[in-house]
């Protein structure tokens, strides 16, 4: 849960901090949440964050057949090498480094996707989040609303009747499932010769 939740909070711009309407007060009002409290709750969460893990946990499998697959390679090559001949020896050396910078390059690739997937699992919920966040800012007069929860808050003291994240939340928890992100697959790179797809 945290991943998620803390992949929305820096993704949430400082609190939906917005232009005050055309009819501007005199005094300007302003208010206060706590983005990861409000997600932590948020319907549809839950759904996303196991989405995410049952994806992370199929990828992670696929590079422990990878890695097992290499291992056992460079085992039987360790066996094997004194009996080669100098020719084959190189050759089956030079296999195995293909097959493991291959390794590496998966690993690295499928990293970025996840995290990648990660933001995207996550950005239905960040957009109703936002879109209740203006619709309160709007409705009752305020002029901005911070996030204390953003890593860029410098906000180091507030008063808590400043604090709208009930107020948020309500709203949020009572409103229809922002629609899920789509499921994963054409968003995904080409996988390299020899490995099959995850089960799902």
């Amino acid at each position: 849960m945290r991943g998620l939740i803390r992949a929305a909070s820096l993704a949430l711009i400082a609190g939906a901090a917005t232009a005050s309407s055309a009819s501007a007060q005199a005094v300007p009002k302003f208010g206060f949440i706590n983005s990861a409290a409000i997600l932590a709750e948020a319907p549809g969460r839950v759904e996303a964050e196991n989405q995410f893990k049952a994806e992370v946990a199929a990828y992670q499998a696929q590079l422990q057949r990878m890695s097992d697959s290499l291992q056992t390679m460079e085992a039987t090559f360790d066996k094997q090498a004194a009996g080669l001949d100098s020719s084959t020896r190189a050759s089956r050396a030079k296999v195995i480094q293909t097959r493991e910078a291959d390794y590496q390059g998966r690993a690295r690739n499928l990293d970025q996707q996840m995290q990648s997937r990660q933001a995207e699992l996550i950005r239905p919920l960040m957009d109703n989040l936002q879109k209740v966040i203006e619709q309160v800012r709007a409705r009752d007069g305020y002029s901005m609303i911070f996030d204390v929860a953003s890593q860029t808050s410098v906000i180091v003291a507030a008063d808590k009747n400043l604090d709208i994240t009930a107020k948020v939340m309500a709203i949020v928890k009572a409103g229809a499932k922002p629609a899920p992100a789509a499921p994963l697959g054409s968003t995904l790179t080409p996988r390299p010769s020899g490995i099959s797809a995850p089960k799902h």
